[in-house]
């Protein structure tokens, strides 16, 4: 049973055919937008019913449409989280997929930043989403250290 706050939607994966347009989609967004755009872009939108309508949002939410659609091509479902949700210590150690006596232990540390509501620890989803980057830059080091080791060590790896 899943214990992710209430206000994360189902993450369905896509289709085949929804998966293979958000690839088309997202090649052509990458094509369109650079990651410094910041003034607000336009997008013209082809009614159903016929005409179009012009439409024009942040750079920013353009970016996160195509980091949407690139997941959704990888047949990726995708959920929208504000990043300033708060989360229990254990939906935090759902979502690092460690076990909550863990997290308490990295939040006793200071690995990990919260505050306190009454007698509970409440985190931010995006300190949570910045400790499992920094978790996951650490283990790339450290595999690449292993690496480099075992080549001076000619293991033939």
């Amino acid at each position: 049973m899943s214990t992710l706050p209430r206000r994360v939607p189902d993450a369905r994966s896509p289709s085949a055919s929804d998966a293979l347009l958000a690839r088309e989609s997202s090649r052509q967004l990458v094509e369109l937008i650079a990651d410094d755009t910041v003034s607000p872009c336009h997008l013209r939108l082809e009614k159903a019913g016929g005409g179009d309508e012009m439409v024009t949002i942040p750079a920013t939410a353009l970016r996160l449409l195509r980091e949407i659609l690139t997941q959704m091509g990888e047949g990726h479902g995708v959920s929208l989280v504000p990043a300033d949700e708060q989360l229990t210590t254990g939906q935090a150690a759902e979502l690092l997929d460690v076990s909550h006596a863990f997290l308490v232990e990295q939040l006793d540390r200071g690995e990990i930043p919260f505050h306190q509501e009454g007698a509970q620890r409440r985190i931010l989803l995006a300190d949570i989403l910045e400790y499992k980057r920094s978790m996951n830059r650490k283990r790339l080091e450290a595999l690449d250290e292993l690496a480099a080791q075992a080549q001076e060590l000619d293991m033939g790896y």
